[in-house]
C-alpha cells in the first residue's frame, strides 16, 4: 500500500543523508506529484542530484527509481481526481518528449502484462466463451470502449453476445436480469474503478454465471467476484488512462476464441464480404460514388 511506503519512509527518515531527507520529505508531503516525476526532475525539485534520488530508491529496498515510482503510482492512481491529474501534466511531461515517453511506456506495460497474465485463467476464459449460452460484457466510462470493441469482435464469432452499455445501475441489472448458469459475464474495470461493474459481475456470479474480470489488479473490486482474472497493466499518462495493454489482451482473447470456431468465422466473413460488396459499404481506391 502507498500508505505503507510512506510509513516506511517516515520510519527511516533519521537514517537518511541530508539530500535523501529532502527527497523523503517531498515524497511524503507531495506523493501525488512525486509519483510522476522522473528521477532528474525530482532531484531538481528538491535541490539535489539525480544520483541521490536513485540511491534513495536503493535505500528503500527497490531495484531502482522506476520501481519506487511505480509503487507510488500503483497506490494513488485510483485516488486522484481528474483535476489533480491535469495539474500533474506540467510537472510530469516535457512536451518535446511526450511522443517517445507515452509510446515507450505503453510498450513497457504490454511487456509487463505478458509477464503477469495468468495463462491458465486465459485458457479457461476462452473455453468458457466457447461453451457459453450467452455472453454478457460490461464496462462503463472509458472501459465501455473496451467492452464495445470486445463485443463487436466476439459478435462475429458467437451469436449470443450482449454488450451492456447502461448509464444507471438499475438499467444494468434490467439488462442482465435473465443471466444464469451456462452464461458468461465479463466485467471490464480499470481505475477509477466503477462500482456498478463490480455489482453487476457479483449479481451474475450469484446467479450461477461464469465470471471473468478484465482489470489491472487482484485488489480491484471486480476481481473478487471473478472465476477467472485477466490482468492487464493500465497506468496513467497524466490525465489519460492507457488502454493499450487491455486492448492488446482483448485482441489475444478474440483470436484465441476464434481459433476454436474457424469454420463459423470464415462463413461469417464470407457473408460480410458479400454484403460489403453488394451494398458498396467501403470505398475502393480510384472508385467514385455513383451519382456523386
Amino acid at each position: 500500500m502507498a500508505k505503507d511506503i510512506l510509513a516506511a519512509i517516515e520510519e527511516r527518515m533519521p537514517h537518511f543523508s541530508k539530500g535523501q531527507r529532502r527527497i523523503a520529505r517531498y515524497i511524503v508531503d507531495e506523493y501525488d506529484k512525486a509519483a510522476f516525476l522522473t528521477a532528474a526532475k525530482l532531484g531538481k525539485t528538491v535541490g539535489t542530484s539525480e544520483s541521490t534520488v536513485v540511491r534513495f530508491a536503493y535505500e528503500m529496498g527497490f531495484e531502482g527509481y522506476p520501481q519506487l515510482q511505480r509503487a507510488l503510482q500503483e497506490m494513488i492512481r485510483n485516488k486522484l481526481t481528474a483535476v489533480q491529474r491535469i495539474e500533474l501534466i506540467e510537472e510530469a511531461e516535457d512536451t518535446s518528449k511526450v511522443l517517445g515517453q507515452v509510446l515507450g511506456q505503453d510498450i513497457d506495460r504490454i511487456k509487463r502484462t505478458l509477464e503477469e497474465v495468468n495463462r491458465a485463467d486465459f485458457a479457461a476464459s476462452v473455453e468458457a466463451l466457447g461453451r457459453a449460452r450467452s455472453i454478457y460484457i460490461i464496462g462503463v466510462r472509458t472501459s465501455s470502449i473496451l467492452a464495445g470493441f470486445l463485443g463487436f469482435y466476439l459478435g462475429l464469432i458467437f451469436d449470443n453476445v450482449r454488450v451492456v452499455d447502461a448509464d444507471g445501475a438499475g438499467e444494468i441489472f434490467e439488462k442482465i436480469v435473465h443471466i444464469g448458469a451456462g452464461d458468461v459475464i465479463i466485467g471490464i474495470s480499470f481505475p477509477r474503478y466503477s462500482r456498478r461493474t463490480a455489482q453487476a459481475v457479483r449479481y451474475g456470479k450469484e446467479r450461477g454465471a461464469t465470471a471473468i474480470a478484465l482489470t489491472d489488479s487482484e485488489a480491484a473490486p471486480v476481481a473478487q467476484y471473478a472465476d477467472y482474472l485477466l490482468k492487464a497493466r493500465s497506468e496513467m499518462a497524466s490525465f489519460v488512462d492507457s488502454l493499450v495493454p487491455p486492448l492488446s489482451l482483448i485482441n489475444a482473447l478474440v483470436v484465441a476464441a476464434g481459433l476454436g470456431r474457424k469454420e463459423k468465422v470464415a462463413e461469417t466473413f464470407s457473408q460480410l464480404e458479400y454484403i460489403w460488396e453488394q451494398y458498396r459499404v467501403f470505398e475502393k481506391p480510384g472508385e467514385e460514388e455513383a451519382g456523386a
